[in-house]
């Protein structure tokens, strides 16, 4: 595979996790108030949950995809570039693909039989305990504080590899400052504003990505492996 067809796919992911990101976040925000709903109590989450369940579910699951996207994008980026650093995208881009698909299906598998049982008196203060213990762990400690680092490690990572072959300066420069404001998320639970920090770097790297992908389908075919030092 040369690199023309390894830029194409990788820009192929990357645009696609970047368009189903911004589609899910902006239906997600309407419907179900996410992510500010997260801070409300336990008991409105879930009867906000039942009252669009079928909307929340389908964009979640689009949240998915787009997150397992950086998976494959990951594996043909790190074999356009090649070497140690190629190596290094490939396990980032993988290990946080799985993190979020990990952070975002409980809304998918988990949440659903939570709800209904929170319906049930008897069963209702263990109900919302059931979804208070997934959401630290499973969302706010896997998919989100170690998928905030993973994803901008991921992105600094991208931007060594392709500045000197497909990035002009200034979108380098973008990708390092959406890097910067992502990871910023991981002092969310220590610094309360971190939140719009992190929130402003998604924003700026879903745009980033969609100029990225613009520029791999443009690499010219035989091209000269991308920057591995």
């Amino acid at each position: 595979m040369n690199d023309r067809t390894l830029a194409r796919r990788a820009g192929t992911a990357l645009g696609l996790a970047s368009m189903l990101a911004i589609a899910g976040f902006t239906v997600l925000g309407s419907v179900f108030e996410y992510p500010q709903i997260l801070e409300q109590p336990t008991a409105e989450i879930l009867a906000l949950y039942r009252a669009n369940q079928v909307p929340v579910m389908t964009w979640f699951v689009v949240l998915v995809v787009s997150a397992g996207l950086m998976a494959p994008a990951g594996i043909w980026l790190g074999r356009m570039t090649g070497g140690r650093l190629g190596r290094w995208i490939t396990a980032v881009g993988v290990a946080a693909a799985t993190v979020q698909v990990i952070g975002l299906q409980r809304w998918v598998t988990m949440v659903p039989g939570i709800s209904q049982d929170a319906l049930d008196p008897a069963q209702r203060a263990d109900a919302e305990s059931r979804l208070e213990f997934r959401h630290v762990l499973v969302g706010k400690v896997i998919g989100e504080t170690i998928g905030y680092a993973l994803t901008a490690t991921f992105t600094v990572l991208a931007v060594v590899a392709l500045r000197r072959s497909v990035l002009p300066r200034w979108l380098a420069v973008v990708g390092y400052v959406a890097a910067g404001l992502i990871a910023t998320g991981v002092v969310i639970p220590l610094l309360e504003w971190a939140s719009l920090t992190n929130f402003a770097g998604y924003v700026v790297w879903c745009i980033w990505l969609l100029a990225v992908s613009a520029l791999l389908w443009r690499v010219p075919a035989l091209t000269a492996s991308v920057d591995v030092a």
